[in-house]
């Protein structure tokens, strides 16, 4: 499973949806960070392959950032816990 994280602005929780395969991750990346790019779509609209039925609809002028990571039992071969406020931790 890959995880496709979004972080909102004024908000410190990211949101997120999981994707079956890395392509399908990738192209749901893609999707947002061309969003990011042209503001276009206004709203954005992400479904989850876990949970079926999950979905997010996300206003895209509230997105800071967007990343991409495969799903490990909740910890990187770190050791951390994967997202932008691993580095927290420290």
């Amino acid at each position: 499973m890959y995880i496709v994280e979004l972080s909102m602005k004024h908000t410190a929780l990211p949101m997120s949806v999981q994707k079956k395969t890395l392509e399908a991750a990738n192209e749901a990346y893609g999707k947002v960070v061309e969003a990011l790019k042209t503001g276009q779509p206004v709203i954005l609209e992400m479904s989850c392959d876990q949970q079926e039925g999950k979905k997010l609809s996300i206003l895209v002028s509230e997105l800071a950032a967007v990343q991409v990571y495969e799903k490990s039992g909740g910890t990187s071969s770190s050791g951390k816990a994967a997202g932008f406020f691993a580095m927290a931790n420290e």
